[in-house]
């Protein structure tokens, strides 16, 4: 890697914001010998151009040995951020491959076949005349051969071993705030009638103990090899003896992965292992051997460092790896793996100013399970009056859970201003949000899980609300393990990590701007709990927020009429019935200090 060319290697045609000095910063970073280099940097602050400065930095195959890596990977977690990238001008030598099921066959009896079902995938010895001109395999041999191939970060750790996409000199990760929690999900092997295509033929016992399980995935894998071994003997498969073929093959690996990663004495994975009810019917009352039948089962591991060691660190000799919420340095590499003492942080400076990204307290109660059924309706009528405030403005609103998307839909049509409420479903919610995106009126869109990776530039949206305080479910045997042993630091910062990143949804640039509402008291809580990861920059959001005045509720009113000038305002706290007057709005400092209830009692949560 030569650092000193990361100046050339940044792609616009000028600096904006803190751009030129947190190039400065990152090839002195480099410089200095570290292998890895951590780059916090907020929203708006060109994150994929500074990505690409990086790669422009890896050894040439010119000046590389033969043994030697050469080129760079550039990777993310989020398609979207891919998408962004491959129709970015700027990042055109950013090679992008995605995997197999994103391609269609060309063939002309195979157009609407995914090229992972193919012919060239179903029949054995199969000579494809257009394999040259095949999307997948076109593209996959121009990003195994230029200086930078870009791929998601699932794709990227399903490669590793490939003979395609070796080792290369840099890996640039994006958005890489999640990387242990996303290495977590991707190692947890899930089987179940969906996973396993033969489950139901299955005898799966009752398992009281990791070694139970040990031995169960032993025997699952042996019998996975000989249904896939079965499947290759044949001259030709179905499409959906195909999709069997494959997943068998992915099941094995996995399974063999967990025997000898538990069998490892120096691996420091901890696993865990939930087991579901069986099914009616197989409660083992028909057995021969009289033992006791069990249900699906999911095998997590937590802290997978050494599958972050084989899907990610050995795939390069330098790392950069760019967020906004890269939190508490120490503890990312605690959980990823990496030795602080050898990884570099780099603070790239918020140019946003802070008036133009301000927070607002309309904190209706807590949202924790036992307090929704109280709390949604009061939260449902402050969206009314927002939808009031902002009466030809688009907004969203985090509902965090479909549970309560649907309750606030619901309730937001009972009060008449269903006509201006968009929802989305599970699979369709791409599909809507575009929908919504490229509408002309100022709808309010009810999403789920939408934080991280969304883009609402300008007037695609002016405000938004947190529903809920995003904390993990404390339900998840992971939460709860990490819990028993007191990592509340962890937990808090987990959440907070994602309402920093929803707050940067509405304001993309230094003369943008967007308000973001806070209707859960967990979230006021919890800036004061995680007061010592809060980034300055954020900090400074908080310490600003303060209770607006809103209208009076009148749902007739939120439909966009234009008596906006003319109706009567009150403070949010007057829609409480508290007694307070809520006069003047009241600004919200450091000195503040939110209620001192037991941490599991403010966010215990169950239901996800």
């Amino acid at each position: 890697m030569n650092p000193e060319r990361i100046f050339e290697s940044f792609p616009a045609p000028s600096y904006r914001g803190a751009q030129e000095q947190a190039l400065r910063d990152i090839r002195d970073a480099f410089a200095a010998g570290n292998d890895v280099v951590l780059v916090r940097a907020p929203t708006g602050s060109g994150k994929s151009l500074l990505a690409r400065a990086v790669a422009g930095c890896a050894r040439t195959v010119d000046e590389a040995e033969p043994s030697e890596a050469a080129g760079a990977y550039y990777t993310t977690p989020q398609v979207s951020q891919l998408d962004d990238v491959a129709s970015d001008d700027l990042l055109a030598d950013l090679n992008v491959i995605r995997g197999k099921s994103n391609y269609t066959c060309i063939l002309p009896d195979e157009r609407s076949t995914p090229v992972n079902q193919a012919p060239c995938v179903r029949e054995r010895g199969y000579d494809c005349s257009v394999q040259h001109r095949c999307p997948y395999f076109s593209d996959r041999a121009i990003a195994s051969n230029r200086s930078i191939a870009a791929m998601t970060l699932a794709y990227f750790m399903q490669t590793a071993g490939s003979e395609v996409f070796r080792k290369r000199d840099v890996v640039v990760v994006d958005e890489a705030h999640g990387l242990a929690e996303w290495a977590e999900m991707y190692a947890t092997i899930q089987l179940g009638p969906r996973t396993v295509p033969f489950w139901d033929e299955l005898r799966v016992p009752e398992i009281d103990g990791l070694d139970r399980a040990v031995r169960y995935a032993e025997n699952l894998e042996q019998i996975c090899t000989r249904r896939k071994d079965e499947l290759l003997a044949q001259e030709s498969l179905t499409p959906r003896e195909v999709r069997q073929r494959d997943r068998l093959q992915e099941l094995i690996g996995e399974l063999d992965w967990f025997v000898s990663d538990y069998r490892d004495p120096q691996s420091p994975t901890t696993w865990l292992v939930d087991q579901s009810e069986a099914r009616s019917g197989e409660d083992g009352s028909d057995d021969t051997d009289g033992e006791e039948r069990g249900g699906p089962l999911t095998i997590k591991p937590m802290d997978p460092e050494r599958y972050l060691r084989h899907t990610v660190w050995d795939r390069g000799n330098k790392f950069a790896l760019l967020s906004a919420t890269i939190l508490n340095k120490d503890a990312f590499c605690r959980q990823v793996g990496l030795d602080p003492a050898n990884v570099a942080l780099v603070d790239v400076e918020h140019t946003f100013p802070v008036e133009n990204r301000p927070l607002y307290d309309v904190t209706q109660g807590k949202m924790t399970y036992e307090h929704r059924s109280e709390t949604t309706p009061k939260i449902a009528r402050t969206i009314v009056r927002l939808m009031q405030e902002h009466p030809d403005e688009k907004g969203l609103v985090h509902a965090h859970s479909y549970d309560i998307q649907e309750r606030l839909a619901d309730l937001l049509r009972d009060f008449g201003v269903g006509d201006r409420i968009r929802v989305h479903d599970r699979d369709g919610r791409d599909a809507a949000l575009e929908e919504w995106k490229a509408s002309d009126g100022a709808d309010v869109f009810l999403s789920v899980k939408m934080e991280e990776a969304l883009d609402l530039k300008g007037d695609l949206c002016r405000w938004q609300v947190l529903c809920k305080a995003p904390f993990l479910n404390t339900g998840d045997s992971r939460v709860a393990h990490r819990l028993e042993e007191g990592q509340w630091a962890w937990y808090y910062r987990t959440a907070l990590r994602t309402v920093i990143q929803a707050c940067g949804r509405v304001v993309r640039a230094p003369d943008d701007y967007g308000a973001t509402y806070l209707a859960d008291s967990s979230l006021v809580d919890l800036f004061d709990r995680a007061r010592t990861d809060v980034p300055d920059w954020f900090a400074a959001q908080v310490d600003r927020m303060e209770q607006p005045e809103l209208p009076a509720f009148d749902p007739g009113a939120a439909l966009g009429n234009s008596a906006a000038d003319t109706r009567e305002s009150t403070t949010v706290e007057g829609d409480r019935g508290d007694g307070r007057d809520g006069s003047r709005p009241q600004r919200r400092g450091r000195s503040r200090r939110s209620s001192r209830s037991s941490p599991l009692a403010d966010v215990w949560e169950t239901d996800g």
